[in-house]
């Protein structure tokens, strides 16, 4: 660890530049301590401070900037990439849409200090119709507000970032040993719990072809939309009959549900994570009879568009639920 400073002292703000724009681009980077470590060592003169301050705000522009235009690009498929790679893909997506559904263009400030969600932000801004000089304005102040706060870490503790790297230097080992420990365990943790929400022991799915044959059969099975209003202004596509309501909603929803009929909830997130929490939900309530398409509205759309099925049951699609719902949410 204690390389770090000649590193720095010897190539200062390249090294601060390169690493944060390789971070910004989802490399697993210690950008942050980094900057901790320069703003310590700029104390003693090695470093200039407005360079690595300025280098790391370009980074940040840059990387977020691409990731803003893919996302202008492709939506929500590239967000869905993004959190496939990342150590939470199941609520990657629906937290990222969360923040900035509540917040707008000043998530992007917040997202900085969000693990999982900092390269989300941007795709998701692109996705949403954000402008250019918006986006560039809110992301230049919320990438100076980063800098400088990890910035201002080091250099109140530059005293102490020496002693630090020392005493790591010196149990580098044991050190590494003991991350390695750790993001092991969490990594194994978060795989189980992952594997835990696909089985059917957590909820039940139905495939696409089953809930067609459904419909043919005329068994009128009540379909259920629970993604986020972000989400469906990004994709306004929907299972032609189907009701909205998102998981806030849903237990309002649940009161008005029949319970002889078959439930089907889908979302287009990664796992059908969105859906599956609503079965849950849904059989909490009583209503064993919910179940997630599996493959999402993605899987849906691909189906009918070889061979379409028509519109659900016209008693579905009127519904006065639907509109109650759907108006509430298009309202936020």
């Amino acid at each position: 660890m204690r390389e770090l400073i000649p590193l720095l002292i010897a190539h200062g703000a390249l090294i601060v530049f390169l690493v944060t724009l390789a971070a910004r681009a989802g490399a697993p980077l210690p950008a942050a301590p980094l900057l901790v470590v320069a703003g310590g060592i700029s104390m003693a003169g090695q470093v200039s401070l407005a360079v690595c301050l300025v280098a790391s705000v370009v980074a940040n522009v840059l990387g977020d900037a691409v990731w803003y235009q893919a996302g202008r690009w492709r939506g929500h498929r590239v967000m869905k990439l993004l959190c496939r790679i990342s150590l939470s893909p199941d609520t990657c997506v629906r937290q990222s849409e969360g923040i900035l559904s509540r917040w707008g263009g000043s998530s992007l400030i917040a997202a900085k200090f969000l693990p999982g969600i900092s390269v989300v932000a941007a795709p998701m801004a692109g996705a949403l119709g954000m402008s250019w000089p918006r986006f560039i304005g809110y992301d230049i102040g919320a990438s100076l507000i980063w800098t400088l706060a990890y910035l201002a870490v080091g250099i109140a503790f530059a005293g102490q970032i020496v002693v630090v790297l020392d005493v790591m230097t010196e149990f580098g080992s044991i050190a590494v040993v003991a991350i390695a420990i750790g993001l092991a365990t969490m990594i194994v943790y978060r795989y189980l719990r992952r594997r835990w929400m696909l089985s059917d022991r957590y909820a039940p799915r139905i495939a696409v072809h089953e809930l067609r044959e459904l419909i043919r059969r005329g068994e009128s099975p009540i379909v259920i939309d629970v993604r986020s209003s972000v989400a469906m202004l990004q994709d306004g596509r929907r299972v032609p009959g189907a009701m909205v309501a998102t998981l806030a909603q849903l237990p309002a929803t649940a009161q008005t549900l029949p319970r002889d009929r078959e439930v089907v909830l889908y979302c287009n997130c990664p796992n059908e994570v969105s859906a599956l929490r609503g079965v849950r939900i849904l059989a909490d309530l009583g209503h064993h009879r919910a179940r997630a398409l599996h493959g999402g509205l993605d899987a849906w759309l691909e189906i009918e568009a070889v061979s379409p099925l028509g519109q659900l049951p016209a008693s579905l699609d009127q519904s006065p639920m639907s509109t109650i719902a759907f108006g509430s949410e298009s309202a936020r």
